[in-house]
């Protein structure tokens, strides 16, 4: 078994879990548009479901709007019933084939509700992490097992790879505690 593998593996596969976290956090709506808010929205154009980004540009033009330029005419109802239906609570103004997005401030009940989806995302991100930590500490009781390593070389291990998890772990409470804050914030 060779540990700077295993260890390299672990950090990045911990560093993409941070990244999925982050997406996730950057469709959450605050008080502010943001360009990533429709990332999540599928519209049914051309017989399949289609990401929003791939049929129309989304900008914003100030913090409180949003404008989604749709490429094809022919699909601009398609993507503004995809928006109305995507439980954003957006009610979305077609001028041509421009959707305008204002954004409505939150109220205090769903700005809490949205805290409480952000801590969702943060203990999904924290599961998978434990689940990464799992496979590798079974990976060096393996090794263990096979004779490849020593059972100091496995506390030694164990204890450094739990030091990863640890500085990841609290990585993910930072950007919850920083999410929770910017949707809180009027």
């Amino acid at each position: 078994m060779d540990y700077q593998i295993l260890k390299q593996d672990v950090e990045q596969k911990t560093a993409q879990t941070l990244d999925v976290l982050q997406n996730s956090f950057a469709g959450l709506r605050t008080g502010r548009a943001s360009t990533h808010l429709l990332d999540g929205v599928r519209v049914p154009v051309y017989g399949s479901d289609m990401p929003l980004n791939q049929v129309a540009t989304v900008s914003t033009p100030d913090n409180q709007t949003l404008n989604v330029t749709v490429w094809d005419m022919n699909n601009v109802g398609a993507v503004e019933k995809a928006i109305r239906d995507s439980g954003l609570g957006l009610n979305p103004m077609s001028a041509g084939a421009v959707i305008r997005l204002n954004m409505p401030p939150l109220t205090e009940e769903r700005r809490r509700e949205l805290t409480k989806v952000a801590g969702k995302y943060a203990e999904e991100a924290k599961i998978s992490m434990r689940n990464i930590r799992q496979d590798a500490m079974s990976k060096i009781k393996r090794a263990v097992t096979d004779k490849e390593i020593s059972e100091d070389d496995q506390r030694k291990y164990e204890d450094d790879i739990q030091k990863v998890f640890d500085k990841r772990g609290a990585e993910v409470d930072a950007m919850a505690k920083q999410k929770e804050a910017d949707i809180m914030s009027v």
